[in-house]
This record gives C-alpha cells, structure tokens and sequence, in this order.
C-alpha cells in the first residue's frame, strides 16, 4: 500500500511541475475562437426587443380601432306575450276544448259557460224591444186621435160662434129672449175651452213623439233603450264561448275542468302567444353610448347555440332595471358604492327568424351591431385624456 500511494504522488509531482493543456496531451490541434456568434446573438435580441413591443402595440391599436363596434351581453332573455285567459260571463263550465300546454290557434273555442240563462235573458230582451215599438205606435196613434178632435172642436166653436151671433141679433130685435142669448154665449165659451184642450192634447202627443209625429219607430229614445238591451243580452250570450285571441300555447290550465262555476273577470289559466315573440337584453349603461333603435342584432339562444337568430334594436328602456323595481335603491348615504347599472333592450325577432319551438324565458346572447367606428385620432385623443 505505501508503494501505490508513493507513485502516485510522483504522479501528481509530474503533473504539477508539466502543467500541459489537455489539448497538448492528447494531441489534438487547437481551434481558434471567434466573436462571430455573441455579435448575431446581441443582433438577435435587439430586434426581439424591438419586435415584440411593435407587435404589441400594432395588436393592441388594431383591437382598439376594430374594437367598439359590437356591443354584446349574456344578460338576455327571450320574451313571449302572456295573455290570462278569463270569461266576461259568469256560469257553470259545460265545454273545455284544451288543455295545459296545449297549441291552439286565433278563434278556436277555448271552453263554452252554460248559455242558457243567457238566452232566456236575450228573449226578455226582444219582448221588450217588441213593446217599446208598439208603445211608439200608441203614441203615434194618440197624436192622429189628438189632431182628429182638434178638428172637432174646431168646428163646434165655428159653429158655437155662429150661434151667438144669431141670437145676439134676434136679442137685438127683441125677437129672442136674454136666456137664449145667454144660453149661445156660454155654448161659445165652452167650445172655445174644448178647443184648447184639444190644441193641448196635441202638443202633448207630439212630445211623446219627440216633437216630430213622422220620426222612425227605431230612433225613438224608448226603442234605442230597448235596442240596448237586447244589444247587451246577445253580446252576453255571445261570450258564454270563449275564443282563443291569437296563436300560441295554454299554460297553468291543469286544473280547469268541466263543471267549474267561475265568475266574471276571474283569471282561469295563461295564453302565451307564439306569434309575438321579442328578446329583452339588459346591457350595461357603458354599452349604451352608441346603441340605438332600429340597429341589427344577432341572438343566440342557450337552448339552439348553433342557430343565429336576426332581429332588430326596437326600443331603448326608459330607464335603468333598478328604476322600476319594487324597492329602488336609495344612494343618498355616505357610504354609496358605485355600481354599473343595466337597461333593458327591446330586440324584434324577424318574422319566421327561428324553425324550432321557442319558449318564453330562455336565456339568450344578444350582440348589436352599432355601426360606430374609431379613429387613430379618437385613439391619441384618449391617450391624452387618460394622462
């Protein structure tokens, strides 16, 4: 042992006192170095340096200008109208047509109340109609008899006259006697009397005819009253069936049932109308800057995200969703947060936009096209407004 470690440490001695590269050792050439690759290496970062920053802001310029065009929100839901079905007559239910969820079509009959009552009071009502007219031909017939024995007691006053002009000459004469005289003079006065009450019984007819003995038996206020009547008895007895107003689907009418005694006015179950269908987008007050009616815009529903409905921009709310609430909030406190407000969109559907079933209360996407479009000024004006 104390032999190998004594050769090694010549070994180490030699190795110290010949300090030869392992170049020479081996051999080997040596190979000459060059600055050649550090000077493209420091090449290529400056331009990395450089590019990626240009590249920046071209990107950023470019979303910038392109960027503010469309104005898009998940916030939206599909909307369909909702009408209470309710009967104007009240009664007992004898016919239900439908049932819940349910198509139907504009004028189908929904469900029928028990019409007869309805019809005893229509045939009241043209009884009475029946004598309104032929109490109008009493009074006309009246108004004939009235003027008839005006004649009459135009003609015994003519006559009565005559009379006392004759015995007021033979009175003269000393023919006739005072008694006679007196008799002629109060014939007179009595046919004068009966001449006016016939004149009277006249004037009274004519009223009674609302001062024109030829008017229409139907214009006389008697039979327009009945005309009335019998008018509202037939309209009741017409909404003893009740129609469907416009396409669409029944809705919450599960428990509506044959022999239910229902009263006027009392909301019997739904009618959500197909036909008129819109999408109501709540989109941020900031989205609002250049958003107006009649502008386009697509929908997507959740339920069919392959299918891109049309429509149109119809109307802007009148004010924010929090306006209209049960509970507005009230921000005159010290401790007021600032919170963006949303305003309710009104979006028209084109006719015919979607093939499949819609449902009123699907959520949506709403993106609008505004039109608007920036400038490289408008980008430098607001490089200048933020500083």
């Amino acid at each position: 042992m104390n032999a190998v470690a004594k050769a090694n440490e010549d070994a180490t001695e030699i190795e110290l006192d010949n300090p030869a590269s392992p170049v020479e050792r081996t051999g080997a050439q040596p190979v000459a170095e060059t600055s050649a690759p550090a000077k493209k290496r420091r090449g290529g970062r400056f331009l990395l340096m450089i590019a990626v920053p240009l590249a920046l802001v071209a990107g950023g310029g470019y979303f910038w200008l392109t960027g503010g065009r469309y104005e898009e929100t998940e916030n939206a839901n599909l909307r369909q109208a909702k009408v209470t079905i309710s009967s104007e007559a009240a009664g007992r239910i004898v016919e239900v047509n439908v049932g819940d969820n349910q198509p139907v079509r504009a004028n189908d009959v929904l469900f029928v109340v028990d019409p007869e009552p309805y019809r005893i009071a229509l045939a009241q009502a043209d009884a009475a109609l029946a004598a309104a007219r032929m109490q109008v031909e009493q009074l006309r017939a009246g108004y004939s008899q009235a003027v008839a024995q005006e004649q009459v007691a135009a003609g015994e006053l003519d006559y009565a006259k005559a009379q006392f002009q004759r015995s007021t000459d033979l009175a003269k004469k000393g023919i006739s006697a005072t008694s006679s005289l007196d008799e002629a003079r109060r014939d007179l006065e009595k046919a004068e009397q009966e001449r006016a009450a016939a004149l009277q019984g006249i004037e009274s007819a004519k009223a009674g005819l609302l001062g024109n003995p030829d008017i229409e038996t139907d214009k006389h206020p008697t039979v327009l009253a009945a005309l009335a009547a019998r008018d509202k008895a037939a309209y009741n007895l017409a909404q003893t069936t009740v129609r469907a107003p416009a396409d669409g689907i029944v809705a919450q009418a599960a428990s509506f049932k044959i022999g239910q005694v229902v009263a006027a006015g009392t909301p019997l179950f739904s009618l959500v109308e197909t036909g008129d269908t819109w999408v109501e987008a709540n989109f941020k007050e900031t989205q609002l800057t250049h958003l107006r009616p009649g502008q386009p815009a697509e929908v997507t529903l959740d339920t069919y995200p392959d299918n891109v409905l049309h429509g149109t921009v119809e109307s802007v709310g009148a004010g924010t969703g929090a306006e209209f609430s049960l509970l507005p909030a009230q921000n005159a406190t010290g401790n007021w947060v600032k919170v963006t407000q949303r305003v309710p969109v009104r979006v028209k559907l084109d006719e015919r936009a979607a093939k499949e079933p819609l449902h009123s209360g699907l959520s949506a996407t709403v993106t609008v096209d505004t039109g608007f479009v920036r400038t490289v000024g408008g980008l430098f004006g607001s490089a200048a407004a933020a500083q």
